[in-house]
């Protein structure tokens, strides 16, 4: 299934060797790795990450247009691991610039923001001043700086149905309840063999009751991240941290 995407992410954007890479040796790009560079806006003497055949991946240099020279090799592709998706709501003034940001270091590979009965709109958010047009470029210079090899996906702003149907495509859907619940994170994630996990993280004013009961009718778990009431920027830097250790040690 085709998810939206804005911003020409996900593995579309991964610049893929058709063979194995050797350090300081030049290797020319197949047409699906000069596709991948147009999306990163690349020039010719930048460094940037690229994946051999072999799912290793290696820093190197772009000589032009279609070629590059690999000068390091970093490790097997962490984007491998299994796939994390981050359903934020939409908050006030710059949050979200901060939550797109920190969540392409972790490794979320797909973002999308929605509007809930208690957040703020795109509307009023652009209203005094456009920032959503930004977005796109927030996540590519994130992912420049942490070396990724790939942009993360992210989605046009959605409703709260809208997202809920498309957590239909993940495995283990989480949202972060300030309410009642026994469920806490590590007990949802201590689980083998996840495929995929989804979160979603609402507005500074929380979830409504509705919200939630719709939500847990379509198969997501309500889950504590303690007894602190946080900051909706803060629940998602610390739940998707947390979700990104324990999928990494807990297997």
């Amino acid at each position: 299934m085709r998810l939206p995407c804005v911003n020409g992410g996900g593995p579309q954007s991964i610049v893929r060797l058709e063979q194995s890479a050797v350090i300081d040796r030049e290797v020319a790009l197949p047409p699906n790795a000069v596709r991948a560079l147009s999306f990163w806006g690349y020039r010719p003497g930048a460094a940037l990450t690229v994946v051999d055949q072999d799912d290793t991946v290696f820093r190197a240099r772009l000589l032009g247009p279609c070629q590059v020279v690999p000068f390091e090799m970093l490790t097997s592709n962490p984007e491998t691991a299994v796939p994390l998706v981050l359903y934020q709501a939409l908050p006030e003034k710059e949050r979200f610039e901060l939550v797109l940001e920190k969540a392409v270091e972790l490794g979320v590979n797909r973002i999308v923001p929605f509007v809930s009965s208690h957040s703020t709109t795109l509307e009023a958010r652009d209203s005094k001043q456009r920032k959503s047009h930004r977005w796109p470029d927030i996540v590519k210079r994130a992912a420049k700086q942490c070396r990724r090899p790939d942009i993360p996906e992210l989605g046009p702003v959605m409703t709260f149905d809208e997202i809920l149907d498309e957590t239909a495509c993940w495995e283990l859907n989480l949202m972060f309840y300030e309410g009642k619940t026994t469920l806490r994170l590590r007990d949802a994630l201590h689980r083998p063999g996840v495929s995929s996990v989804a979160v979603i993280v609402g507005p500074e004013g929380g979830f409504s009751l509705a919200e939630t009961q719709q939500a847990s009718v379509s198969g997501v778990q309500p889950v504590t991240l303690g007894q602190r009431i946080l900051r909706t920027e803060t629940a998602a830097i610390a739940g998707v941290s947390l979700v990104q250790f324990a999928l990494e040690n807990l297997g």
